[in-house]
């Protein structure tokens, strides 16, 4: 899961490599850290919060074919 947002997210933004993603696991759920530089963070968030809200869908998908729960936070 951590792999398939870090896909996502570093092809979002301008300086890939300053992408840093966390990920704590429980038996029933995930936390996500997303950390990304400053500059990108208005294209990680998008407008009114559109991509990050797409992002966390995705990813809550993929988290629910694993039965488990999933909490994305980016933080800049």
């Amino acid at each position: 899961m951590k792999d398939v947002l870090e896909l996502i997210v570093k092809n979002l933004v301008n300086n890939p490599d300053s992408v840093q993603i966390t990920e704590n696991t429980t038996d029933y759920s995930i936390e996500l850290k997303v950390k990304v530089d400053k500059v990108d963070m208005g294209k990680v968030i998008g407008r009114q919060g559109r991509i990050a809200k797409a992002i966390r869908t995705v990813i809550k998908s993929l988290a629910a074919a694993e039965k488990k729960k999933v909490d994305i936070e980016f933080l800049d």
